[in-house]
């Protein structure tokens, strides 16, 4: 008997949320998240009302900027929030209410809920519903995309942010910041 196509997918997941987990534990806190690698690098600041606001554009800037930690989890929450409220709900809200929490406490929080929530979503599937292009109909970058793609696509995007946080993390050890 061959495992569904969901437990692939899940199991894939959690090895990815393990890593990132791993991460978020590990000596992050405001000042390693908002740590500037480079002069041209995007980052999340408070705006006049208090709010986290992400550095962005529609266009992919020339060069490329450097990201902070903040940066990365914000995106990671703002890419999870849309896919889920596309994919499970009736809609996401728009890139721009999709702030970073402030902290890291709440960032954690705040992506380990979508997290559960998105894992919470796929144990449910059957494999028609994974290869249905229902759910995925209006979301901005998977229109016409099976869901098990959109489902394979979210760890893959995990995965490599995953990965830019453990290397923003390590530069800033290793130029200097202070572990505690």
């Amino acid at each position: 008997m061959t495992a569904p196509r969901v437990d692939l997918l899940t199991r894939q997941l959690d090895i990815a949320w393990a890593l990132f987990d791993y991460h978020l534990g590990k000596d992050l806190d405001e000042r390693v998240c908002l740590w500037e690698p480079a002069p041209h690098c995007w980052t999340v600041r408070p705006d006049a009302e208090g709010r986290w606001i992400a550095d962005y554009s529609d266009q992919e800037p020339d060069p490329v900027p450097a990201l902070t930690i903040g940066w990365v989890t914000w995106h990671i929450g703002y890419w999870w929030t849309t896919t889920i409220g596309h994919c499970f709900g009736s809609g996401a809200p728009a890139r721009e209410e999709i702030t970073w929490p402030g902290s890291v406490p709440a960032t954690v929080d705040w992506l380990r809920g979508l997290h559960d929530d998105w894992r919470a979503h796929l144990a449910d599937l059957t494999d028609a519903d994974l290869d249905s292009t229902d759910r995925t109909a209006t979301l901005p970058w998977g229109q016409g995309m099976r869901l098990a793609d959109v489902a394979g696509w979210v760890t893959v995007e995990l995965t490599k942010n995953v990965s830019e946080v453990g290397l923003i993390r390590n530069l800033y050890y290793a130029r200097g910041g202070e572990a505690r």
